[in-house]
């Protein structure tokens, strides 16, 4: 019978509908009609699928905001057993980025135009290519390591140790000074009596209610955690050595990494923005890439050029002033002076004259790092300002500290280039000029022209239409018959 009712009704048989007649005979046809009611509906307008959508996304959003907020410091904690876990897996990556120019140096400037001229195929060897590369670099990398604690460390350590050793006659070279400086200037030995004399007390409090327990406590721990300080070191260097594993792998097959990185961008955007995320982390590791490398490379150059000069001037500690000075020159801004501070204080002890010389040395150095040796390495590799520089590393050197400092400008650089691409995508949106120098002197624009410097005698209502009042505003609308008919009606309710 219901069946017959579908047939002259235009509508197809519940069997053909995807139900069976024993389905039908348990289940009421009102409650299936509704059921594909609500289906066809829902395949007519997809926009109600859309909603439900968002109304999950914002409440699971909401929901996982307010877990963030309570359970913070739990997931900090996850987040940082995470990264100690996956820390060996982190120094891999470091590690084959880091040397990834120096294996692409080898295979492409090196094995390929070498194999060119031999005669063989360069395209079949190509796994061999890398292999030998891979191994040149790791090569390369353990002997600068050897060297580095072969030579260098030894005389570092001696160094400390003749600075401790010698302190005490460090100590009587600086008073013997200042007692010559006191004996030439009479007056400037009253003044300082004097000062000492007031504030003996205040800094003899100081010191003893302040200072020394600090360093008391500061011992104590130091001595408490040598054993726990020993375990750190092997975990570190275990790590490393897993992590040079690693970045083997991660060089031999960088090709594959890439591929699979950027099918998975495709499989997850569409076409034009997954372009614009490649784009993107080009423009990232261009710009990280290339100012890590530019700003070892010119550390080492200013290292070696300060160990030349300090040995042409015959100057102490020569090999641990010029490392202390490469180390820190990483650090842009900040880095020279912080080098040179200490390392002025070395050589006071010994020589003061020398201090001085040792400060103008340093002083040339900086500006021809500054000036010539720095721009031609780095060029304009992060696109900032002295002043978003100085931001960048006070920003980030307050939170992460030295390595804060250290990659605190490409790291800001990055983020200044995202903000600076969507203000300059709204602007264009609004059909205005995206250039900086259009905007330094602007008072306003009117229309599409950019007007400067317009001194204003009279308040200037807001842009936009000029509202009318309202009796005016409906009048002028009204045609004469309109408001006949109006006024006729006003007099019937009188």
């Amino acid at each position: 019978m219901d069946n017959r009712k579908n047939k002259a009704s235009g509508e197809q048989p519940l069997e053909k509908k995807g139900f069976t007649l024993q389905d039908t005979a348990e289940i009421n046809p009102e409650e299936i009609r509704g059921a594909l009611k609500l289906k066809n509906e829902m395949q007519d307008n997809p926009h109600y699928l859309m909603w439900g959508v968002t109304a999950f996304l914002v409440i699971a959003a909401s929901v996982l905001f307010c877990f963030l907020i309570f359970k913070f410091k739990s997931i900090t904690d996850m987040v940082t057993k995470l990264v100690h876990i996956l820390r060996p897996i982190i120094y891999g990556l470091v590690l084959a980025y880091l040397m990834n120019p120096v294996v692409n140096w080898i295979e492409f400037s090196g094995l390929r135009p070498l194999w060119k001229k031999l005669g063989k195929n360069a395209a079949k060897d190509k796994k061999l290519h890398r292999g030998i590369s891979i191994g040149l670099t790791i090569i390369l990398l353990i002997l600068l390591i050897y060297l580095f604690f072969s030579n260098i460390i030894p005389q570092l350590v001696q160094s400390i140790q003749t600075i401790a050793t010698q302190f005490p006659t460090y100590t009587k070279n600086i008073e013997e000074y200042i007692d010559k400086l006191f004996t030439r200037n009479p007056q400037l030995r009253t003044t300082v009596n004097t000062l000492l004399n007031n504030y003996n007390t205040e800094l003899e409090t100081i010191l003893n209610d302040k200072i020394m327990p600090y360093v008391n406590q500061a011992v104590a721990r130091l001595s408490g955690n040598i054993l726990s300080s020993l375990v750190s070191v092997v975990s570190t260097l275990w790590n490393l050595i897993i992590g040079l594993i690693i970045s083997i792998y991660l060089l031999a097959s960088k090709e594959s990494f890439a591929g699979q990185s950027k099918k998975t961008i495709y499989a997850i955007f569409y076409k034009d923005r997954a372009n614009r995320v490649i784009q993107n982390i080009r423009f990232i590791n261009h710009t990280f890439g290339d100012y890590i490398r530019g700003k070892l490379i010119d550390s080492l150059i200013i290292g070696l050029l300060c160990f030349i000069g300090m040995t042409c001037l015959a100057m102490p500690y020569t090999l641990l002033v010029s490392v202390i000075v490469g180390v820190t020159n990483i650090i842009p801004f900040f880095g020279p002076y912080l080098g040179a501070i200490p390392s002025a204080m070395l050589i006071l002890m010994v020589d003061p004259k020398k201090a001085l010389i040792f400060v103008i040395f340093i002083l040339i150095l900086q500006q021809f790092d500054g000036n010539f040796l720095g721009p031609k390495i780095l060029g304009e590799s992060t696109g900032l300002s002295g002043f978003w520089i100085l931001f960048s590393i006070t920003l980030l050197g307050g939170y992460w500290g030295v390595l804060g400092m250290a990659i605190g400008v490409p790291v800001f650089a990055i983020i200044y280039a995202v903000v600076r691409a969507l203000i300059e995508k709204s602007l264009k949106k609004k059909g205005l000029s995206t250039e900086t120098e259009d905007y330094t002197n602007l008072s306003e624009i009117r229309g599409n022209d950019y007007l400067q410097n317009v001194t204003v005698k009279k308040p200037v209502r807001p842009l936009g239409p000029k509202k009318k009042p309202i009796w005016k505003k409906y009048t002028n609308k009204l045609d004469p018959a309109h408001k006949i008919k109006k006024t006729e009606e006003g007099n019937k309710k009188k």
